[in-house]
């Protein structure tokens, strides 16, 4: 059974940084794709970066450059390192993982940030960013 559980979130000023991460277990953690997803009040959930089995990573244009998603094989953790944080960034995230290997070389690709393609799903860890 896939459990994630997410941890990280909190409260910070504009201009600071919080590092989330994402305990993953019951499956094959290396194999699979993994993704953070965010979600604001009144807006639809949104993908915000993704990490392929290979290390191959994706970003949404609006936190390139600013937040840096990794993953420890050995630790069956996912991270999103975020700095330069801005109001706008205030949302609830998740982490997701799918059983994609290398999807990121694949046709469908562009799905990787697509929150309907991933069906396991943590509980999530709410991020405030204060002006």
């Amino acid at each position: 059974q896939v459990q994630l559980v997410e941890s990280g979130g909190g409260s910070v000023q504009a201009g600071g940084s919080l590092r989330l991460s994402c305990a993953a277990s019951g499956y094959t953690y290396s194999s699979y794709c993994m993704g953070w997803f965010r979600q604001a009040p009144g807006k639809e959930r949104e993908g915000v970066a993704a990490i392929d089995s290979d290390g191959s990573t994706s970003y949404a244009d609006s936190v390139k450059g600013r937040f840096t998603i990794s993953k420890d094989n050995a630790k069956n953790t996912l991270y999103l390192q975020m700095n330069s944080l801005k109001p706008e960034d205030t949302a609830m995230y998740c982490c997701a993982a799918e059983d994609r290997a290398y999807w990121l070389h694949l046709p469908d690709s562009a799905g990787v940030l697509n929150p309907y393609e991933y069906n396991y799903w943590g509980q999530g860890t709410q991020v405030t960013v204060s002006s």
